[in-house]
């Protein structure tokens, strides 16, 4: 596609923007962005038309792309040709005469991978509200950026645009986005487990089919001296909890109440291959966390596998990319956790061989494999009746194909099924 269509594309949204001056939320952080989106659309899908950037496609041509008629979707299952490009143009510019292609929201990621993304996007496209769900020490794409904190600034330029009528919606719990309060003039609202939080979490546990089956969270959210219990099925993880009481922050803010926020999160079952729950072989569970990782998405992945119930644990993790000088150290400190977390360890990858060497698992608990292709087929042997298994690693280890190959047979029927009406409804 030619930089010049690029650039038409993304005027046409900015101009659809001024034209009809719908609500942008942008949401951003080193973790959990998706899950959080996918939350936020849930409760406001209650009284308002909500259009959610696709994917990855999280900057100013992927915002385009969903802002002038949800076609980053298309070009997410199907590629790029001259046939998608000539109808977004067209699109585009029927836009501009009527509105019937702008939703009332657009629920946008900003990314950054480099120093200067977040500051080039909300110079096109400024954000109402603004939500930052996490930084950890150390993030994911920092190979760019000098240190942890560089990443911080970097994303605080999402709250440091916001005007005084705007709003901030920052994490508590992290303390890199707590302290961004200081840098906006927008009205702040916090969420997570700390006591202060305008949303707080407690009594957060997970739910479970029988002893060795785990099913969802339960978690209560509070606003003041009100509070609702929320419960989620087939997704663990406190991201799911944090999830949710953003998007209860947000709901809070266009005027709903906990009980309409509550009901709303009903529709939210969190996003496929973050802390997923799929039947697996030998009547096991799989918790499928494979869409990406990074230190503190890993870190907490382990902590579900470890509190979540099961006859033995299984953890098969695969590289962490994009760590740059952090490589080594990172995975080495995910080994240390390990054996606190889980019964057996399956690595995989290049990189991963370090969370190998730093784990205090007996020897003959943990497995090394080259690539996940080599992988699959050793680790359906492994597994016993009522086991679970956590599988996570970054894109490029394909992860997924580890849990396709240990689905239980009629997951494996639903998934193919899915697959096909998939590409048959792209057509």
């Amino acid at each position: 596609m030619s930089y010049l269509l690029k650039k038409i594309l993304i005027g046409l949204a900015r101009v659809q923007i001024r034209k009809y001056k719908p609500m942008i939320i942008g949401v951003t952080g080193n973790a959990g962005k998706t899950s959080t989106k996918e939350a936020i659309a849930a409760v406001l899908r209650h009284s308002k038309t909500v259009r959610v950037a696709a994917g990855n496609l999280n900057n100013e041509f992927g915002f385009a792309l969903t802002i002038l008629g949800d076609w980053d979707q298309e070009y997410y299952d199907c590629g790029s040709s001259i046939g998608l490009w000539l109808r977004v143009l067209w699109a585009g510019c029927r836009g501009l005469i009527a509105r019937r292609d702008c939703a009332e929201v657009f629920l946008l990621e900003y990314g950054a991978d480099r120093p200067g993304d977040i500051k080039r996007l909300v110079a096109a496209f400024k954000p109402h509200i603004a939500v930052v769900t996490t930084v950890s020490d150390t993030p994911v794409h920092i190979e760019f950026f000098k240190n942890t904190d560089e990443v911080a600034a970097e994303k605080a330029n999402l709250v440091r645009v916001l005007a005084a009528v705007d709003y901030a919606i920052l994490n508590h719990d992290d303390g890199r986005v707590f302290d961004m309060k200081s840098k906006t003039k927008a009205q702040v609202l916090t969420y997570g487990f700390e006591e202060s939080s305008t949303i707080r979490i407690s009594d957060f546990k997970y739910s479970n089919i029988d002893k060795d089956k785990p099913a969802g969270v339960i978690f209560k959210i509070h606003e003041a001296s009100s509070f609702v219990p929320v419960e989620i099925d087939d997704s663990l993880g406190k991201s799911q909890a944090y999830a949710a009481a953003a998007a209860a922050a947000i709901g809070t803010v266009l005027g709903m109440n906990l009980i309409q926020i509550s009901e709303a999160l009903r529709q939210y079952h969190g996003p496929n291959g973050r802390l997923k729950i799929i039947p697996g072989v030998n009547d096991s569970t799989i918790i499928d966390d494979t869409y990406n990782a990074s230190p503190a998405s890993t870190r907490l992945a382990l902590e579900t596998l470890r509190d979540s119930s099961g006859s033995r644990k299984i953890a098969v993790l695969g590289d962490m990319l994009e760590l740059g000088k952090h490589t080594i150290p990172a995975h080495q400190n995910i080994g240390a956790l390990t054996a606190s977390c889980a019964d057996i360890l399956v690595c995989v990858g290049s990189q991963a061989k370090f969370i190998a060497e730093a784990s205090k698992m007996a020897k003959d608990k943990i497995f090394i494999f080259s690539a996940s292709d080599d992988a699959k087929s050793e680790i359906r042997h492994l597994i016993r009746e009522r086991d679970v298994i956590l599988v996570k690693g970054s894109q490029c280890l394909r992860m997924e194909k580890i849990v396709a190959e240990i689905m239980a047979e009629p997951q494996r029927k639903k998934e193919l099924l899915v697959r096909q009406s998939e590409r048959w409804l792209s057509k």
